[in-house]
């Protein structure tokens, strides 16, 4: 703190010391850089991507992320404790530098102090509260990872090693401010602007001068010793994560959200597709290895972790990590194992609680295109006759093309080659055309239209799977060509506006077509529903029904769409009782990531779990946005024995059921 100059020149930094402490703080820099360097090599392995466009919007991302802890904070016990002791340690840096400055340069070189009066003062006592709120939350952490460790977290040596250093940094801090203070401010008025470093002062009191610049001068360079090693040991230990994370921030993608990255699959220099070893995943993806804390929120949170299955986001990214570091020659598939690659949904649950900016979802998307399109293997038979189905019929149920409209005939509604003068385009999805229970679905959607009045046309026999499960599940070949004649169909009508029933249908054209040249407007019905009810166009009789909402993973985390659904229940007399997991929590159907055309064959099945959720909620309805889910929740309830306790329904049916006549 502010040191007389005798105590200041003779304890801690005399000429002879202002050398030797500065070549030690170039030394520590130069191995931080060092080893920084040498990581970046490694990074370097993967194909090149450009996360530096946008430069302002990423820094402002960063800046928000690292400063106020947004990411970190969304789980507040852990997150908070966290939270509070980076704004502590960032005060105390700031602090330290501000004291360099006068100290070994203002002071020493001009004999100018700033660091004086009200200013000096409220200084002190932000740094000694900055200082005592590191060690309690320091004491919190070190708490709940060894003696309250929640499940599933893993304490590695990485642990002890920063926990260690950190509080002997914080520590001896104290003590050089007490053994200081002991000579120079007991009893002045500056001392109660201290309060920690006056209680460690009274400690020390007995000691002697003598004494006191003893234990002053050997505990300051202890404690230099202790900083110039925090430095040297980031790029070496847990600690990097202090630059990786915060970079990684910078690094986001920025959108559209959980786009996948299209492949060019006419490109002749190609000599394979998919990722099979390092060399094959992007820096970005050897990066987040690094960026990864091992908190487990990711894990926690995922729907096959949490049923019996082998996928932990967690693991398989620091697996990927271990790769690039240790054997970049290894092939990822076989490492990670294939069942582990099969069981994700695609969810997002992962990408979007973690607090490094991980990207999960992608890297399995990449391994799994090569299992596909280069070794042509599936994670079952039945999804090859799903495939085999979809290139013969345009969808994976196996039903011909040409019943694909049947369903609206008795409507009144046409397809486009029919009638191309239409209001919106009914993009209605592969089971919204053929299954039985989801074409109940499709009627209610067209009958709350023509109460509106919208005119609504469809594509019937011309359109096709949008692809979307292909394509998660790594058939990128077919998704681009049912996708390609999705597009040249719908441009040729030259229509204005497409809706859907189906969040992935809807994720898909409104994102992933884009790369191929489709930008037709979509909007996904409930969205849609919603501007007509505000509007006046639809008018609604509201009845009570007690229920409990789904959101799905496609609407939900995918595209952000949480209210709308919602708002469109209150106006029709819904009474929500809301899921543990709801919103960004809720928990997966099972059936994404092209999951539908599989079965469960691992740990318990997550529709059973979920629907078990419904269950505990006391509502008597389970309302879905989605055609997946509804198909899991059908059978779902089934396989938890509970169809007396839970009726699944859709959005659509409930308004349907509730127009006004």
């Amino acid at each position: 703190m502010e040191f007389t100059r005798e105590i200041y020149w003779n304890v801690g930094h005399g000429a002879l010391t202002l050398v030797p402490m500065y070549l030690l703080a170039i030394i520590a820099i130069g191995l931080l850089v060092k080893g920084a360097l040498a990581r970046v090599a490694i990074y370097r392995q993967g194909l090149p991507l450009n996360r530096f466009d946008q430069w302002q919007r990423r820094l402002q991302l960063a800046l928000q992320n690292v400063v106020l802890q947004k990411k970190v904070t969304r789980v507040p016990w852990p997150g908070l404790l966290h939270g509070f002791f980076f704004w502590g340690f960032l005060l105390l840096f700031i602090g330290t530098t501000l004291i360099v400055i006068q100290a070994d340069f203002t002071d020493l070189l001009f004999d100018v102090k700033f660091l004086t009066g009200t200013f000096y003062k409220l200084f002190s006592v932000t740094l000694d509260i900055a200082g005592l709120v590191c060690i309690v939350m320091l004491l919190g952490l070190l708490l709940r990872r060894y003696f309250f460790p929640p499940e599933g977290l893993e304490t590695k040596r990485d642990d002890a090693i920063m926990h260690g250093l950190l509080f002997t940094i914080l520590l001896t801090g104290f003590v050089i401010e007490g053994a200081r203070m002991a000579v120079t401010e007991l009893g002045t008025e500056l001392a109660p602007w201290s309060p920690v470093g006056l209680a460690v002062a009274n400690l020390l009191s007995g000691i002697g001068e003598s004494g006191l610049r003893l234990v002053h001068k050997l505990t300051w360079w202890f404690h230099l010793l202790l900083v110039m090693g925090f430095f040297i040991l980031i790029p070496l230990t847990k600690f990097r994560h202090i630059l990786s994370t915060s970079s990684n921030y910078f690094f986001s993608d920025l959108g559209p959200k959980g786009k996948l990255v299209s492949l060019d699959l006419e490109n002749e220099d190609s000599e394979s597709f998919g990722a099979t070893s390092i060399k094959e995943l992007t820096w970005k993806d050897i990066f987040d290895a690094d960026a990864c804390t091992l908190c487990k929120r990711c894990q926690d949170r995922c729907p096959a972790y949490n049923t019996g299955k082998p996928l932990s986001p967690m693991k398989l990214v620091n697996q990927i990590g271990e790769v690039a570091f240790t054997n970049p020659e290894a092939n990822l598939i076989d490492t990670i194992s294939k069942d582990v690659l099969w069981s994700c949904t695609t969810c997002r649950a992962c990408q979007e609680i973690c607090p490094a900016g991980i990207e999960h979802v992608g890297k399995i998307i990449e391994l799994r295109r090569s299992m596909v399109l280069m070794e042509g293997e599936f994670p079952g038979d039945e999804v090859m006759t799903a495939m085999e189905a979809t290139e013969v019929n345009g969808n994976p149920l196996g039903i011909g093309y040409a019943e694909r409209g049947d369903w609206a005939g008795e409507l009144g509604i046409k397809s486009l080659a029919e009638d191309a003068e239409v209001d919106v385009l009914y993009f209605v999805g592969c089971y919204g055309s053929f299954d039985k229970r989801n074409i109940a679905v499709a009627k209610s959607f067209v009958h709350l239209c023509q109460a509106a009045g919208v005119k609504v046309g469809i594509l019937g026999k011309e359109e096709k799977c949008c692809g979307e499960p292909m394509r998660k599940m790594g058939n990128e070949y077919l998704y681009q060509s049912l996708a390609n004649e999705n597009i040249e169909t719908i441009k040729g009508y030259e229509v204005k506006k497409v809706v859907t029933t189906c969040p992935h249908c809807y994720n898909t054209l409104a994102k992933d077509y884009r790369d191929l040249g489709f930008e037709v407007e979509v909007v996904t019905y409930t969205v849609f529903l919603k501007e007509l009810l505000d509007s006046g166009r639809l008018k609604l009789d509201a009845a009570d029904l007690a229920c409990t909402y789904h959101d799905s993973c496609y609407l939900g985390r995918h595209n952000d769409i949480y209210e709308a659904p919602r708002q469109l229940l209150a106006a029709a007399g819904g009474k929500l009782v809301e899921m543990d997991k709801n919103r960004a929590e809720a928990f997966c159907c099972s059936a994404g990531g092209g999951r539908i055309l599989a079965e469960e064959k691992l740990g318990e099945r997550i529709n059973v779990k979920r629907v078990q959720m419904a269950v505990a909620t006391g509502a008597p309805t389970l309302v879905s946005n989605c055609p997946f889910c509804l198909t899991m929740f059908e059978d779902g309830v089934k396989g938890a024995g509970v169809e007396e306790q839970l009726k699944p329904k859709d959005i659509a049916e409930i308004l349907a059921e509730r127009i006004r006549q």
